[in-house]
């Protein structure tokens, strides 16, 4: 349900009309009572959309009991709801989700974070990220039409290879 004041335009609606107030007796300049739309302060910067980015890292290190990767993988899952499935051994893991951004460079650097910000939080194995691959919706579900993309990620969730 959305709450707003009533009358109140939508959010993010660009183009509202508003109506200039008289300045007082004591302004000097041009009298204006006209009506003026409501332009974007920045008329020069191209506006940008977040997209979505498929994400698959890859992390390897030293062995680890199964049961504790486990752990930290579903952990993480927990904090971090978008995560779409994990496959796991006792020394590499492989984690796939769907991030929003606004370009490539962004989701790399979100997509590079998020195992060192976990790593304590979720009790993840001290690995090392070896792999990234950042692909644009598009590209993911065109791949998987065509056969020889990654397969959609199902079952979700936490798996061992």
């Amino acid at each position: 349900m959305r709450r707003a004041r009533s009358g109140a335009p939508p959010r993010g609606t660009g183009s509202r009309a508003l109506t200039s107030v008289g300045a007082g007796t004591d302004f000097v300049g041009p009298r204006t009572e006209q009506i003026f739309e409501q332009e974007p302060a920045v008329k020069d910067e191209p506006q940008s959309r977040s997209k979505l980015w498929h994400i698959t890292l890859s992390v390897s290190g030293g062995e680890i009991p199964l049961g504790e990767v486990r752990r930290g993988l579903e952990q993480l899952a927990h904090d971090h709801p978008f995560l779409l499935t994990s496959r796991y051994a006792n020394d590499h893991a492989e984690i796939r989700y769907w991030e929003e951004a606004r370009d490539l460079h962004d989701a790399a650097a979100v997509a590079l974070r998020l195992w060192g910000e976990h790593r304590s939080s979720a009790g993840l194995p001290p690995w090392e990220i070896v792999g990234l691959e950042v692909i644009d919706r598009e590209t993911y579900h065109q791949r998987v039409a065509e056969g020889y993309g990654p397969p959609p990620a199902a079952p979700v969730g936490v798996h061992p290879y």
